[in-house]
């Protein structure tokens, strides 16, 4: 169809191109509403809608209002009563949302959701000394986009245009967006862009405070950090500088838990640690037990440093030395599995420690030769030698579904911008320390991963807990593990590979070139995800329906997307059944919903914790970090179940192992009515707060 009308004027006054395509498809979403769609019968108002613009405007600029009240009568006019009220309440509805946006004072073209521009309004978007939003989503990705291109300009300026251009597109699509760090500040003065560092802990006075310090600063422009705290002497050991004794690790944790408590991360995120602690340090049970106290160490996720002789000696069920790590003596033996099962069940009480295959890690390391691995970030995807940062990036692969099926030509151009975007990063960072600075460029890892893919399998009609959604699983990751790879070559050719890689894996391979040490990674996605409006990393669903609280108590109820879509397609839909399965978030045990469609919407409490282990070791195959997963358990779960998880992530060759028991945390993000009452209306619903999209539901790992 063909309109004389070329340009239409929108409610900010902004004046663009009319596109009658965008017409007819509201018109079918109307239809699809009312179960009534009608290919020729939409374009068939469409045309006669485009023409009537053109007799009324000929010569003239019509307002997005008037060709919006022209469709509604043109949908009276054909009989079509029910839908043109659908596409009445449709326009309510977007009015709403536009007013709501205006109240926090944002100006959306993006089209954003409401709980998107919330989070933006809240973390993001730039702001004023008198705290007003002077920035709209889409200067936000402009003003990033030109900070992570402006490494070129000196030396290519074209280059730098043309790579500003393209990272806006993958950003402002929603095909591809960086780590917190990177929208918050770049662009500004703080210049701090990675989200993940591990500083190292020595065994000094001295040394344990310039860390608190480093720490401090990096909290402060929104970086997480993760420590190993194997070095410290153990509680009670002999200090010859003083006469005295050590106090052990458990005491300076809670220093660098209080520092954060402090230090709100840049006044919009909240601090994050992660404390490791080796199997074999002789106060290794006070540190499994020592989150069993209500409120200690409320800053930190909590892992043991497991290695593969404590595997064994749990298998064989035989003693285990506890060694000094200042003298290298052995302080005491300890049945492995007594150690085991203590950990086992402390997991299952209150979900920490996680467990870190420490030997697994390093028989990865990259570069062996600079040093080795003894910390991650605080979720666990990144492992890092000490004052090792990164930055990370996500690929929203939903975006990248067609016709149930991945567009790979489309997503391999995402992959090779990303990796562009996430190597320029590191040039274009304002480091918290030298010594940040030194390693970080000398190494140059990059963690490229993906978001949305529980949404990728719903587009593609493909269950979580399957056969199939493992092999597509493989297949993504293994496709972007190759492309990120090559990617990183084609970089390393044109800029020089990172400076550690004569020292590195990649020249004993034979490769000649490698601009990034590492290049993948499976990150949480909390805040980048809500933007988006995906799932959370590779996490399944945590609900079909349920309610959100998004600001000064108001709770809004969000659908799954694609269910909608099916629903009301195959003329299920209903108000009524929405508020059914918010009560739950599962549709397992809703009468109903056909079979077909309970089995492809499952959620994380449907699917055994063996899938989410099995989900977690297929993507970690083709990943160079690690990959951050929450294996989901019941309340009704038993330690048992935990220990048959931990051994087969094990087994499985995972980096390590997250476990959530629900109800296990008293910080928990996500409330399921049907376990813990949360009252709406007087009826139980499923309730999350505002930046949660899934995986593991607290706050220390919730954002992006």
């Amino acid at each position: 169809m063909t309109s004389q009308v070329l340009k239409i004027r929108k409610r900010d006054g902004r004046i663009v191109d009319f596109e009658p395509h965008k017409i007819e498809n509201a018109i079918k979403k109307a239809m699809t509403e009312q179960s009534a769609l009608d290919e020729d019968n939409a374009n068939e108002i469409t045309e006669k809608v485009v023409n009537e613009i053109n007799k009324r405007f000929y010569e003239k600029t019509p307002d997005i209002e008037d060709v919006q009240d022209i469709v509604e009568r043109k949908l009276m006019e054909q009989g079509l009563p029910e839908v043109a009220k659908a596409y009445i309440l449709y326009r309510k509805k977007r009015s709403e949302i536009r007013e709501a946006k205006r109240f926090l004072g944002v100006e959306d073209e993006l089209k954003l959701t409401f709980n998107a521009i919330s989070v933006l309004e809240r973390r993001y978007l730039l702001k004023n000394e008198n705290g007003r939003v002077v920035e709209t989503p889409s200067q936000m990705f402009h003003r990033i986009a030109k900070a992570v291109a402006s490494i070129e300009a000196k030396n290519d300026p074209d280059k730098a245009t043309q790579n500003e251009n393209e990272f806006y597109e993958i950003m402002s699509k929603l095909e591809f967006l960086p780590n917190s760090p990177t929208i918050m500040n770049a662009g500004t003065k703080i210049g701090q862009l990675s989200a993940c560092y591990v500083l190292p802990v020595p065994d000094s006075i001295y040394g344990i405070f310039n860390t608190v310090r480093d720490m401090a600063i990096i909290h402060q422009s929104g970086g997480g950090t993760g420590f190993s705290f194997s070095q410290l002497r153990p509680r009670g050991d002999f200090v010859g500088s003083t006469g005295g004794v050590a106090s052990g690790p458990l005491s300076f944790m809670r220093v660098f838990d209080t520092s954060t408590d402090v230090i709100k991360q840049g006044g919009r995120r909240r601090g994050a640690n992660m404390a490791i602690l080796k199997v074999d340090h002789p106060d290794i049970i006070e540190f499994i037990t020592s989150k069993e106290k209500e409120g200690f160490l409320t800053n930190f996720n909590l892992s043991v440093a497991i290695t593969d002789s404590f595997m064994k000696a749990v298998e064989k069920d035989t003693d285990f030395e506890l060694v000094n790590p200042h003298t290298s003596k052995v302080i005491t033996k300890t049945k492995a599995r007594n150690l085991w099962t203590l950990i086992i069940t402390s997991a299952w009480k209150i979900g920490d420690p996680g467990l870190v295959f420490i030997d697994e890690i390093n028989r990865h390391n990259p570069t062996p030769e600079i040093g080795t691995v003894e910390s991650t970030n605080p979720c666990g995807e990144q492992p890092l030698l000490p004052y090792e940062s990164c930055n990370l990036g996500s690929i929203n692969i939903a975006k990248f579904v067609d016709k149930q099926a991945i567009d790979w030509e489309r997503l391999g151009i995402a992959v090779k911008k990303s990796v562009n975007f996430l190597d320029n990063v590191i040039d274009v960072n304002k480091f918290p320390t030298p010594e940040v600075e030194k390693i970080t460029k000398s190494n140059r890892k990059i963690g490229l991963g993906i978001m949305g893919f529980a949404d990728a399998l719903l587009k593609m009609k493909i269950p979580y807990d399957s056969k199939e959604a493992l092999k597509s699983g493989e297949k993504i990751m293994k496709f972007i593990q190759e492309e990120g790879h090559k990617a990183s070559i084609e970089i390393g050719e044109r800029k020089g590979s990172f400076p550690n890689f004569d020292k590195s894996i990649w020249k004993n391979r034979g490769y000649k070139t490698m601009r990034n040490a590492t290049i993948t990674t499976i990150a949480p996605t909390g805040t980048i995800g809500i933007i988006a409006g995906v799932s959370s990393g590779i996490e399944p669903l945590f609900a079909v329906a349920f309610i959100r609280n998004v600001m000064g108590g108001t709770q809004l109820t969000e659908v799954n997307s694609e269910f909608e879509k099916i629903a009301k397609e195959r003329e299920f839909y209903s108000q009524e059944l929405i508020r059914k399965i918010a009560r739950t978030g599962s549709i397992r045990d809703v009468e109903e919903i056909p079979k077909d469609i309970k089995k492809l919407f499952v959620t994380a409490f449907d699917i055994s914790p063996e899938w989410h282990v099995k989900m977690q070791a297929t993507f970690q195959r083709y990943v160079d970090n690690a990959v951050s997963k929450t294996i989901n358990f019941a309340a009704e779960a038993t330690p048992d179940d935990v220990e048959k998880a931990y051994w087969l992530a094990y087994k499985m060759k995972c980096k390590g192992i997250t476990v959530y028991r629900y109800g296990s945390k008293t910080d928990q993000v996500l409330t399921i009515g049907s376990m813990t009452p949360k009252k709406s209306g007087g009826v139980d619903y499923v309730s999350v707060e505002s930046e949660y999209s899934g995986g593991c539901p607290t706050s220390i790992c919730s954002s992006g």
